[in-house]
């Protein structure tokens, strides 16, 4: 191949890197504007107990999704103050997914945490589809256990102002008290 020939093949190959860089930065298909960020966003998907401890604390995201069982060898404390979908002008939410769901919204899987006890220290903390494998302790107002979500051991408000706040439609195998 002959030195101008080398040349063009060069020019045509930076054109078409120039193009789609061009191209590149003008397309959002498979970027997500202000408008498209969703819930997963800002969530904390989690698969090891280091990962669940760590989105459980202040320094956390609103959601936490396990996407596996996950059995801690210690207490879980959920703390810390945050926002339905991580967005400050909304209502103070925090939400544990302990399933997965399809396209519609319909759980395809549940999840289990096992602890010695779950600590409730965020305010609405919605712990829903899956079970809590230990006991709840709930340190905050608005707790909920959504009906698709179980907690198979004892069920312990701080308070009784704590109890009353509290939405509990899914199932409590143990037993619910107010200290």
């Amino acid at each position: 191949m002959g030195q101008k020939m080398k040349f063009k093949v060069f020019l045509s190959m930076l054109l078409a890197v120039v193009l789609l860089a061009a191209c590149g930065g003008t397309d959002n298909g498979d970027q997500e504007t202000e408008e498209d960020t969703d819930v997963v966003a800002a969530a904390s998907f989690v698969e090891d107990e280091e990962g669940l401890q760590a989105a459980s604390d202040e320094n956390g995201k609103w959601i936490i999704i396990p996407t596996t069982d996950i059995n801690l060898g210690e207490e879980l404390v959920v703390a810390g103050t945050f926002h339905d979908g991580g967005d400050e002008s909304k209502d103070v939410y925090r939400k544990i997914a302990a399933y997965e769901q399809d396209d519609d919204r319909n759980i395809t899987a549940q999840h289990t945490i096992t602890t010695s006890r779950l600590v409730v220290q965020s305010e609405n903390l919605n712990f829903q589809g899956g079970t809590l494998d230990g006991d709840v302790y709930v340190e905050a107002d608005g707790f909920q256990l959504h009906e698709t979500a179980t907690i198979t051991g004892d069920l312990v408000f701080a308070n009784a102002d704590f109890e009353a706040s509290a939405d509990i439609s899914g199932t409590v195998e143990g037993e619910t008290t107010v200290e």
